[in-house]
């Protein structure tokens, strides 16, 4: 438990052999501090991260150019497109595990977690790993499907679906370099970025990272990503349906718009018909008739849009 780990952390402090951080420290004070005050339940409760989860800048092929790293080796694994979490270890034992939230705090889902990753590692200090839950992507609106899995508050339901973690970040750094990270957390039990890649689940590009632990440091961080990494992703593919029809439809705000609707298609495993055009300007700019041909794309995987016009 946290409580003997600290005080086994105060014990080595005073002896003059620190075992981790003051930051470290400091944060499993607050937490066992925070919980003895005691919540009705796990899900209810919100916790930080020991470490914040960064987003990852989006580059897109063709498009945008990479950030220059000059002569620093990378390693390249997949994005896999889940759900992002963190799980804390403390003395070999799972402590929390928290939904990516903000990237500072995240929702409490311990119960849930624990049914998925190993509860004990061969691990005595404190670490957090991160990573990815996922689905196989043959499931319908599989990144959903492992979203929303993760709001369960039933830890015997959540068990059975089928989903996987993998882990890949843990901080602090176990060695120097991630990939040797990787493999250690690997021989701990984990699947992680490096191990496969991963054709069985849903991805959205290519993650690229400094290899060496100090050099990614050195390059820094914005407030919402590590300088050094970051997400290749091509441009969006669209599927061409038949534009059947187009009506109208009044917002909240009052504002009326334009909705196309055309014969179903399958994006991502979502059976997609209509799609806002926000305003008359968009049909007349791309030359919208009916019974032409369309190119629609989920933008963002999430909100239908009609990108062009496909002559014959």
């Amino acid at each position: 438990m946290l409580e003997n780990l600290i005080k086994r952390a105060k014990t080595a402090y005073y002896n003059g052999n620190p075992i981790m951080s003051d930051e470290i420290f400091d944060y499993l004070v607050t937490m066992v501090t925070e919980e003895s005050i005691g919540y009705k339940s796990s899900y209810e409760r919100r916790y930080k991260h020991l470490f914040p989860m960064f987003s990852l800048q989006k580059v897109l092929q063709g498009i945008d150019s990479p950030p220059d790293w000059g002569t620093d080796d990378f390693i390249t694994t997949a994005k896999l497109d889940g759900a992002a979490i963190s799980i804390l270890y403390g003395g070999g034992e799972v402590h929390k595990a928290l939904t990516r939230g903000d990237g500072i705090e995240g929702l409490d889902i311990t119960p849930l977690i624990k049914t998925l990753v190993p509860n004990n590692i061969d691990y005595d200090g404190v670490i957090q790993i991160s990573g990815e839950v996922v689905a196989p992507k043959e499931i319908p609106n599989a990144r959903n499907y492992a979203a929303g899995a993760l709001g369960l508050k039933d830890s015997k339901e959540f068990a059975t679906r089928d989903l996987t973690f993998v882990a890949h970040g843990v901080s602090p750094y176990l060695t120097d370099n991630y990939v040797s990270d990787m493999r250690q957390i690997s021989d701990l039990g984990f699947d992680t970025a490096i191990d496969s890649d991963y054709t069985e689940f849903p991805q959205d590009g290519l993650v690229f990272r400094v290899a060496q632990n100090d050099r990614f440091d050195a390059h820094g961080y914005t407030s919402h990503h590590p300088r050094g990494a970051f997400a290749l992703k091509k441009q969006e593919e669209g599927v061409v349906t038949i534009l059947q029809s187009v009506t109208w439809q009044v917002g909240k705000s009052g504002a009326v718009s334009p909705v196309a609707h055309f014969d179903p298609i399958d994006i991502d495993g979502a059976t997609i018909s209509k799609a806002t055009l926000h305003n008359k300007s968009i049909i007349e700019a791309l030359d919208l008739k009916l019974g032409c041909k369309i190119e629609v794309i989920r933008a963002g995987k999430i909100i239908p849009q009609v990108l062009r016009r496909v002559n014959d």
